[in-house]
């Protein structure tokens, strides 16, 4: 998989080359993050138990323990099996720790320091060390410590609410929302922690909490009357609620159309020949097309239907209006935009032969990410990790035969 990125000098290996990431996470949430972490150069080493992460045996797999939503998200990692509840196993991990720049787990707090390996412990180990805790539930709030997923998020934070609004039973949605939103928050607190011990010297202790985290991001534009008190009206951005916010019907499908401003409206009511609903619903006037917004996309809908998908991509082209069609899951390797920048490219792993994968979407002019390891099979670089940890061949044939490791 490093082919493709053999041009890359050292200087070139990404903004994080150098820094080292202990990698203490499972399923999708931590990863996740730390996937986006080696993408940008860090050396990220997994740990995991001699069972390995759950999501292992999830999604499509051709062989064991490596089914397609684990190799989607743990590339760029070196993989350490380590069954933490041998004292030899903790000790190699303290040894990996006190090397480490940054400690990432997504364990509930109870777990981790029983195994030794809470921030006080870890930090005597590496004091400047950036330790990040993704959470459930914040500490000192009286939800702290319950397992948390991404259903339980979702139904906490308001989202499954929010998505089940018109339906006649309740629903999630249908993608991992809960665990990569946060998984983002955790890149992005570990990048400010890491900025901050570069200016002052000092590490520090990072929580990440799901619950926490969803809900900021759920009412950034829904918190609505509940912004003032006392509230003028109740929680929620009814552009987004109110009956008519959805794929427009076409002649031979749907289209996501959106006339945004007053003028985008004006030349969509002026191109198809209404220009009397654009003076009935004042479309210059904010106010007034949000009070009309449901009125507005009902006409639009009517209209829409009366022609094919591409003839009015042609036309929000011709009168620079937002749209797109909709795409299906099995159409997105091979759309227009994604070959044009190679965002879906392939590559031959050791294991599972030819695969896709999707490249790392930010780009750097000066330190690019970039995909130099597949994701790992299980254990798969216990030996080259230990020997960098100054382990002798002959102890760590004992260790790998032993029913410790």
């Amino acid at each position: 998989m490093a082919a493709p990125h053999a041009h890359l000098t050292a200087a070139k290996l990404g903004p994080l080359a150098g820094i080292r990431v202990v990698d203490l996470t499972a399923v999708m949430l931590g990863p996740i993050a730390t996937q986006i972490l080696g993408d940008y150069g860090a050396d990220v080493i997994k740990i995991e138990s001699p069972e390995g992460d759950l999501m292992r045996a999830n999604g499509v797999s051709l062989h064991a323990g490596m089914g397609s939503i684990f190799l989607a998200v743990n590339r760029n990692k070196r993989s350490v099996a380590l069954d933490l509840k041998s004292e030899e196993a903790r000790e190699a991990l303290r040894r990996l720790v006190a090397g480490a720049d940054v400690f990432v787990h997504n364990m509930r707090v109870e777990a981790i320091e029983r195994l030794g390996f809470g921030y006080a412990a870890v930090a005597k180990l590496r004091p400047d060390i950036v330790y990040c805790a993704a959470t459930g539930f914040a500490e000192g709030g009286p939800e702290s410590g319950r397992p948390a997923f991404d259903d339980t998020i979702q139904a906490a934070c308001g989202l499954a609410s929010l998505v089940s609004m018109g339906r006649s039973e309740p629903a999630f949605v249908p993608t991992l929302i809960a665990d990569k939103t946060t998984g983002m928050a955790v890149v992005n607190a570990v990048l400010a922690a890491l900025l901050h011990r570069e200016r002052t010297g000092e590490g520090q202790y990072v929580e990440v909490p799901m619950f926490e985290t969803m809900v900021a991001f759920t009412l950034a534009e829904h918190l609505g009357g509940l912004t003032f008190d006392p509230p003028p009206a109740k929680a929620g951005y009814m552009r987004l609620l109110e009956d008519g916010r959805k794929p427009a019907p076409t002649l031979d499908g749907h289209i996501a159309i959106l006339p945004y401003t007053g003028e985008q409206w004006a030349a969509f009511f002026r191109g198809v020949g209404r220009e009397d609903l654009a003076q009935k619903y004042g479309i210059h006037d904010r106010r007034a097309r949000n009070v009309h917004m449901v009125a507005m996309y009902r006409d639009m809908a009517e209209i829409t239907r009366l022609k094919s998908t591409q003839d009015w991509m042609a036309f929000c082209k011709e009168h620079d209006i937002p749209s797109m069609p909709l795409s299906t899951l099995d159409e997105l390797p091979d759309h227009p935009q994604a070959k044009a920048v190679g965002l879906v490219r392939e590559a031959v792993h050791p294991s599972e032969g030819k695969i896709r994968y999707v490249a790392p979407p930010t780009r750097f002019a000066a330190s690019p990410a970039s995909v130099r390891r597949p994701a790992p099979r299980l254990g798969e670089h216990t030996a080259e990790i230990l020997a960098e940890l100054g382990y002798s061949a002959a102890d760590i044939s004992k260790m790998k035969m032993g029913s410790e490791l």
